[in-house]
C-alpha cells in the first residue's frame, strides 16, 4: 500500500526553509533530527510532497506541533479503510476478537514501528560499537523504550527487535491468538499498539472513532494490547518508574529472550500466565 502524502506545495517548502534558517540548522542537522535524508530534506524545502509517515520528525525537527496551515494545502489525511485489509498484516484473529480497528491499530502501529527501528539501525551502523539508541537525537524509539535499560539498546538488540516485529507482522494473518512468550514479545505488542495511538492523532477523528459508531469497535482503538498482554505487568514493571529491576526479576533486561509465559510447566520455562 503507498504512503499517503501531503501534495507538493511551494509555501510550505518555504515555511519549511524559513523555520529551520529560524533555528539556525544545516539542512545536514534538521535531516538528522527528522530522521531522514539530507536529499529528502531539500525535496521538502523545495515544494515537493511530504510523505505522511515523516510529518512527525519533519515537526520534531522544526519544534512545530503541526505542520503549519499554508492557503492551498489540505492537510487532512484521507483514509480509505479498504486499503488496509488487503495489508500482509492483517490479522483476522483481532478483526474477529476485538473489531476492525484493532486490526487496523496493528497494521498502522506495525508499519510505523518498523520504519522507526530500521531509521535507528541505519544510524547505529555508522557508529562505534557499543553505541545505544539512546545517543540518536532523531530517534522516537528511545522515548518510548524502558528507561532503566536505555544503555542496553545497542544495534544487536534493535536487530533483535526488529526480527520480533516481523515475526508478529507474518504470523498476524495466520494464528487464532497473538500470544506472548518472553518480554521481548510483549514489548513489541506494546510498541505497536502506542504507535497506532501517536498515528491516531494525525488521523480523522470520524476514522479512529467509526463516527460514534461502535458496531465495529469493540474495545476502542489500541485497547486490544492490554487483552493480548493478560495483565499490566509489563507497564507496571517497565513504565512506572516505581521499580527499580534486578536481574532476579522476570521484566529484567537479561530475562527479555527468556520464554517465561504460555509456556507448559514440563518444558521447565515458566508457568502459563493466568
Amino acid at each position: 500500500m503507498p504512503p499517503k502524502t501531503i501534495k507538493s506545495n511551494l509555501g510550505l517548502g518555504e515555511a519549511i526553509r524559513n523555520k529551520r534558517n529560524e533555528l539556525n540548522l544545516t539542512i545536514e542537522e534538521a535531516a538528522s533530527k527528522a530522521g531522514i535524508g539530507t536529499k529528502t530534506w531539500s525535496r521538502y524545502e523545495s515544494g515537493e510532497s511530504i510523505r505522511k509517515d515523516k510529518v512527525r520528525g519533519l515537526c520534531k525537527a522544526l519544534n512545530w506541533a503541526t505542520l503549519p496551515e499554508i492557503k492551498g494545502i489540505d492537510m487532512s489525511i484521507e483514509v480509505d479503510f479498504n486499503d488496509y485489509k488487503n495489508n500482509e498484516a492483517w490479522s483476522p484473529y483481532l478483526t474477529e476478537r476485538f473489531g476492525k480497528y484493532a486490526a487496523l491499530s496493528f497494521v498502522i502501529g506495525s508499519e510505523s514501528l518498523f520504519d522507526e527501528i530500521n531509521t535507528g539501525l541505519a544510524v547505529l551502523s555508522e557508529m562505534p560499537r557499543g553505541s545505544h539508541i539512546g545517543e540518536v537525537s532523531s530517534s522516537f524509539i528511545s522515548r518510548i523504550m524502558p528507561g532503566q535499560f536505555l544503555m542496553r539498546y545497542d544495534y544487536e538488540f534493535m536487530w533483535a527487535l526488529r526480527e520480533t516485529l516481523i515475526h508478529f507482522r507474518k504470523i498476524a494473518p495466520h494464528t487464532r491468538n497473538l500470544l506472548a512468550h518472553s518480554v521481548i514479545e510483549e514489548l513489541v505488542l506494546y510498541l505497536i499498539a502506542e504507535e497506532s495511538r501517536f498515528l491516531a492523532e494525525e488521523m480523522p477523528y470520524d476514522f479512529v472513532t467509526n463516527n460514534g459508531n461502535e458496531e465495529d469497535e469493540y474495545i476502542g482503538w489500541a485497547e486490544w494490547i492490554y487483552y493480548i498482554l493478560g495483565d499490566m505487568d509489563l507497564i507496571d514493571y517497565l513504565y512506572s518508574g516505581q521499580r527499580i529491576l534486578t536481574p532476579a526479576d522476570t521484566y529484567h533486561f537479561d530475562n527479555w529472550f527468556e520464554q517465561q509465559f504460555y509456556v507448559s510447566q514440563t518444558e521447565g520455562k515458566g508457568s502459563e500466565k493466568e
